[in-house]
């Protein structure tokens, strides 16, 4: 999409990031499927969504009352959203990859996605999106938190010229690689014919 017409945009000073809860939230999740289906476009997910897949993968979050989504508006405009849950909720995608790590699902809190507009990178916006999910993490009792992010090969044909991950601003945020703590999971990408599962590495920090 494209900027904004009357300068250069500001995020950290002009966005408005909270979370959603009650009417607010269902009102964003259309909003926020679009999102995830336009940014997971791109390398490393090249996820080619679809709206009916969205709103049931969104659906538990309307339900859950421990779960999390952020907001993050531009006037009135969904411009990005982050989500968390009890990694419990997910047991039945994720529990395999954490069986024998002597970890309680029930002690994590699983930071499920990040999505922003690319505009709107590099403002801060990332950061207020973890401290929010982590402080919900904590009211809650959680001991740690915990993402997972798609591993591809460093020489995926669709890698860009000059990509660089994420994993210093993970880092930095006091997250590290699980070892041995992966995860698979199936979505049709981009120029596919059919789902495939890819691996996805789990990183966690305590809380």
């Amino acid at each position: 999409m494209s900027r904004l017409s009357t300068g250069p945009i500001c995020p950290a000073m002009t966005l408005d990031v909270r979370p959603l809860t009650g009417a607010a939230l269902d009102a964003a999740l259309d909003d926020v499927a679009r999102l995830r289906i336009a940014v997971f476009r791109a390398f490393p997910y090249l996820y080619d969504g679809d709206a009916a897949y969205e709103r049931r993968y969104l659906q538990p979050y309307r339900d859950s009352s421990d779960a999390l989504v952020v907001g993050a508006f531009d006037g009135a405009r969904l411009v990005g959203a982050a989500t968390a849950a009890p990694l419990e909720d997910h047991a039945g995608d994720f529990a395999a990859a954490f069986a024998g790590t002597g970890l309680r699902l029930e002690d994590i809190w699983y930071c499920a996605e990040s999505v922003l507009l690319p505009e709107y990178r590099g403002h801060g916006i990332g950061h207020r999106f973890f401290d929010l999910r982590e402080a919900k993490g904590r009211a809650l009792g959680r001991r740690h938190a915990a993402f997972c992010a798609v591993v591809r090969p460093a020489d995926h044909p669709a890698r860009p010229a000059g990509y660089t991950p994420l994993d210093g601003f993970w880092r930095k945020r006091g997250y590290a690689p699980l070892e041995g703590v992966v995860a698979a999971f199936s979505w049709k990408d981009l120029g596919e014919a059919k789902e495939t599962r890819k691996p996805l590495q789990f990183w966690m920090r305590d809380l």
